[in-house]
């Protein structure tokens, strides 16, 4: 996954919150833009969790994103690099 299918789908208008799949099988949900920060160079993002926590993700490991519907079900976006 690239940087810039992040950021697109971080600044899409309207927000739909998405999942973003790692390699390893995890998930994190980005309920909205404001809980993500993106490293200048493109390689790592800080995602903050509503328990106060935060993950640093690698980009690298990104392997797709997963756009919610209005209804609460997910619809997939392809994974393009």
């Amino acid at each position: 996954m690239t940087i810039t299918k992040i950021r697109e789908q971080l600044h899409a208008q309207p927000f739909r919150p998405f999942w973003v799949h790692l390699a390893d099988g995890g998930r994190i949900l980005i309920n909205h833009e404001d809980f993500v920060a993106l490293d200048p160079t493109g390689t790592e993002m800080i995602v903050f969790l509503p328990d106060g926590t935060h993950q640093v993700v690698d980009v690298t490991l990104v392997t797709r994103l997963e756009v919610r519907k209005r209804n609460g079900a997910a619809r997939t976006k392809s994974l393009k690099k």
